[in-house]
This record gives structure tokens, C-alpha cells and sequence, in this order.
């Protein structure tokens, strides 16, 4: 009996810590939920979970004593609920996705938002300045094909007539089709390339950005700035704030590689762009309704007023969605962890 005891008192002063830090862990989960944990420790709960089975099954075959048995059954059982527990079914995925994990996952890099937002920001001034300066700048910051009859040379009639003239349905679908495939390009382009220490996503939206004030520039000539700005408005808000948010995605990553801390740069990158990528999925369907305001509402809609009213509108509406506070639920990404 006495050899017994000793071989109890051996191994669980071997082992005990790793068993108070998973019951540590268990209880910060039951009692405050899975949220209450950081990244590593929801990680550490799997590992300290097999340990603690381990060692359960050494107690077992061994024959230690009863209440060291009893405690890690008890200990192991709880662990299993956390690991193991019932998880959610894919269209309770994509909902807590829609109302908590998407805005959790944009607040969570609102600085990187703000950088890129400036980024535009000052593109686009810098672009309708020179291009007010010398308007053959406008060639060089606008593609031709994308320009059409709408350049520093066109009359006013011309312009305010691409503002305002209906067209065909199925032209106005092509069309769409083609600008969310330019937009998704640069959204795309400008998160991917953000491991590149943040400098290709800078500069697609400086191109990005001085474009816009190019175009603003050639109607603001004309007299047409305010009515360019109500047509622009109908899907540009939706659009641009797309684009800004993938930007900002990009610098994620990219600071995560510059700065990884004591993680890898490899391990750094590929945690941001986990984080990033529900951004980027949101990304999607936001040009996706980008595109289909573009196509089926801007050319049909030729009220300067309603315009203004879709474009602020959709403005006040994505703001509030992504940062106003709602009820905290569980964050987005801690299912997988558990």
C-alpha cells in the first residue's frame, strides 16, 4: 500500500500541472465562454485534453488510487464536452457569420481600414489636381476601354447624357459583369499581394484612387460634379468601401510578415490570413451587390435626389452593420478552435 501511494504521489506531482491548467482553462470556457480565451489557449485545451486521457489510462492499468482516478474521469469528461461538443450546422455557420463573425472580423482591423481609406483618399486628390493641372494626365490614370466617350475632351451635352440616358437592359448586364470583374481584380490583387510587405496593396489603391479623382475631375470641368457624384454614389460606396476593406486585409498580412513578433513569418502570415479571409469572403458579396446596383439600378435610376438617397443610404447602413456594438456572441473562428 505504501508503494502504492508513493507511485500515486510520484506521478501526479509530474503530471499535476498540466491537469490544473487544463481545469483552469475548462472553467474560464464554462463559466465565460469560449471568448474568454485567447488563441493559444483554445489551442492548448486539445493537447492538455489527450494528455489528461494518457494519463487516465496509465492510472487505470496501474491500479493508483481511486480518487486520482476519479479525478481525472471527472476532469477528462468536462474536456471532452469542449472539445468534442455539438457543433453548430452549416446554416447556423453562415448565419453567426452574417450577424456576428463578419463585422467582428472588420472591426478587428479598423487601423488597417483607416490607412487604407486615407490611401484613396489622397489618391484621388492627387489625381483630379493633376489631372485639373494637365489633362492629358487623364490617359495615363484611365484605361482607355474603361474611359469610353468620357474624357477631358468630351462637351458637357456628352457627359450629362452618359449620366442620364437609359440604355439597354442586356448592355447594362455586360457592363456590370465587367466592372465587378475589374473591382474584384484590384480587391483580390490588393489582399494577395499584401505579403509583399504592404507595397503592391498600397500601390493598386493609389492607382485605384487617383482614377477615381480623374474622373471626377472631367465632369467637375463641365459643371457636372455634383449630378457625376449622385451617379457615381448609386453602387461607388458599396464598391470603393469593398475595395478599401480588401486593402486593408492586404496590410494585415503584410505587417504580420513584417513585424511577425516571436512567431515565423510563415506562422505570422498565415494566422493574419486566416483573419483576413472572412473579410475577403464579405468582400465578395458586397461587389456582388456592387455590381448588380451598376447594372440594374444606376442607368435606370435618373433622379439626382433618389441617387444621393441609395448612395447615403447604403453608406449609414454598411457603417452601422459593421461597427455599431451588438450582443457579443461567440467569435468568429472559435468553433474550429474547439
Amino acid at each position: 500500500m505504501a508503494v502504492l501511494q508513493l507511485k500515486s504521489h510520484q506521478f501526479r506531482q509530474e503530471r499535476e500541472a498540466d491537469w490544473r491548467r487544463l481545469s483552469f482553462l475548462l472553467e474560464k470556457v464554462e463559466e465565460r465562454g469560449p471568448k474568454s480565451l485567447t488563441d493559444d489557449q483554445l489551442l492548448a485545451i486539445p493537447v492538455l485534453y489527450r494528455s489528461a486521457l494518457s494519463s487516465l489510462s496509465v492510472a487505470r492499468a496501474t491500479s493508483l488510487d481511486q480518487s486520482l482516478v476519479d479525478y481525472l474521469e471527472g476532469l477528462c469528461a468536462r474536456a471532452y464536452f469542449v472539445v468534442y461538443g455539438a457543433r453548430p450546422r452549416i446554416g447556423q455557420r453562415i448565419a453567426g457569420y452574417f450577424t456576428q463573425g463578419w463585422s467582428a472580423r472588420v472591426r478587428s482591423i479598423w487601423k488597417e481600414t483607416l490607412v487604407s481609406a486615407a490611401i484613396t483618399i489622397l489618391a484621388a486628390v492627387v489625381g483630379f489636381m493633376m489631372v485639373a493641372q494637365n489633362p492629358d494626365w487623364f490617359y495615363a490614370m484611365v484605361p482607355a476601354d474603361m474611359a469610353g466617350d468620357r474624357g477631358p475632351t468630351a462637351s458637357a451635352a456628352s457627359l450629362r447624357a452618359t449620366l442620364y440616358d437609359t440604355a439597354d437592359t442586356e448592355e447594362l448586364s455586360a457592363f456590370a459583369a465587367e466592372l465587378f470583374s475589374h473591382n474584384a481584380q484590384i480587391s483580390l490583387f490588393a489582399f494577395a499581394l499584401g505579403f509583399a510587405f504592404c507595397v503592391p496593396t498600397a500601390m493598386l489603391l493609389m492607382s485605384n484612387g487617383v482614377l477615381l479623382g480623374a474622373m471626377i475631375q472631367v465632369f467637375a470641368a463641365k459643371g457636372l460634379g455634383l449630378e457625376f457624384a449622385g451617379w457615381l454614389m448609386i453602387h461607388g460606396v458599396t464598391e470603393l468601401l469593398a475595395i478599401i476593406l480588401a486593402g486593408a486585409a492586404g496590410f494585415k498580412i503584410g505587417l504580420a510578415v513584417a513585424f511577425p513578433g516571436e512567431r515565423t513569418r510563415l506562422d505570422a502570415a498565415a494566422e493574419a490570413g486566416r483573419a483576413s479571409g472572412a473579410v475577403m469572403a464579405g468582400v465578395v458579396i458586397m461587389l456582388l451587390l456592387a455590381g448588380l446596383l451598376e447594372g440594374l439600378g444606376r442607368q435606370m435610376i435618373t433622379s439626382d435626389a433618389v441617387r444621393y438617397a441609395i448612395g447615403i443610404g447604403s453608406g449609414v447602413i454598411w457603417l452601422a452593420y459593421f461597427y455599431l456594438p451588438r450582443p457579443r456572441g461567440l467569435a468568429p473562428g472559435r468553433e474550429e478552435a474547439r
